[in-house]
């Protein structure tokens, strides 16, 4: 019997995880699964997969973090996503190049510091005082500023952020995120923010709900931003705003621990479990 570990955090106190809906229809198709926490020592050697899913302090200590999945890439487990891939996505200068390539972004600049003068100047540049500094590399929206209610200070003194205008939609009609599993897409969801608030994560009070019908327009931005990928994903959660335009610009594409929402899609979690069986 094939044996599978979702990778996880060590406390899940106060966390929205849903990928305990996954074990069920796994174990229903011949599968032994577990949540470990990629803290604790473990020998990947005894799992055939491990799935990267809600690991969500990584960021606190990325250098270990790191180190738990070259010995997960070392062990005769196969990682998913793969190594390659979770490298490439950590750090979000991958938005740039995704940009590079076509892609609809959201106005971005990366700075390598946050300098003396910088957010005026950006300020003058996106036309709005209302702007988003946040790391480019993070999660949880952990860093995450929205001037002028807040101030990065010297946050970002000695290392690179992005810089961005706020994107209004996000709070008069939410983020939206599709979700695709081994390449082909499952399910929509909407996430709203929380009352006076800037950020969607439920961590932060936002709220969720199912998008049954997905515009068009929104599909078809999400395949364009999946269709620069060099890799096979086993899963991708792709987040998009309107713009005031009408169209739809790339915020994220979460490669490493997106939450899947498997509550909002219908048999959501089997397709999940169903496409863990095909890439072994």
């Amino acid at each position: 019997m094939p044996r599978c570990a979702f990778l996880t955090l060590e406390n899940t106190e106060g966390w929205f995880i849903d990928d305990d809906l996954v074990h069920e229809p796994l174990c229903a198709l011949g599968w032994e699964v577990e949540n470990v926490p990629w803290t604790t020592p473990t020998d990947w050697d005894t799992y055939d997969l491990v799935v990267i899913r809600s690991p969500w302090d990584y960021q606190q200590r990325p250098d270990d973090f790191f180190e738990v999945l070259r010995q997960i890439d070392r062990s005769r487990a196969s990682l998913q996503n793969s190594l390659e891939t979770v490298r490439w996505n950590i750090n979000k200068n991958y938005l740039l190049e995704l940009r590079s390539r076509g892609v609809e972004l959201v106005p971005t600049v990366m700075l390598p510091r946050l300098g003396p003068g910088d957010l005026d100047r950006l300020g003058e540049e996106f036309g709005t005082r209302r702007l988003i500094v946040k790391p480019t590399m993070g999660a949880n929206a952990d860093d995450t500023f929205c001037l002028p209610d807040q101030h990065p200070g010297d946050v970002f003194s000695a290392k690179p952020c992005f810089v961005q205008p706020f994107m209004r939609n996000i709070v008069e009609e939410g983020e939206f995120s599709l979700m695709c599993l081994n390449g082909t897409p499952s399910h929509t969801i909407l996430k709203t923010v929380g009352e006076g608030d800037f950020r969607v994560q439920e961590e932060h009070g936002g709220g969720v709900v199912a998008v049954e019908n997905p515009e068009p327009a929104l599909v078809a931005a999400a395949n364009a931003a999946m269709d620069q990928l060099p890799w096979k994903t086993l899963y991708a959660r792709v987040d998009l705003v309107r713009t005031d335009s009408g169209s739809f610009a790339l915020m994220e594409l979460e490669l490493i621990e997106p939450c899947l929402y498997f509550r909002f899609g219908k048999d959501a979690a089997g397709t999940f479990a169903r496409a863990i069986c095909d890439v072994i």
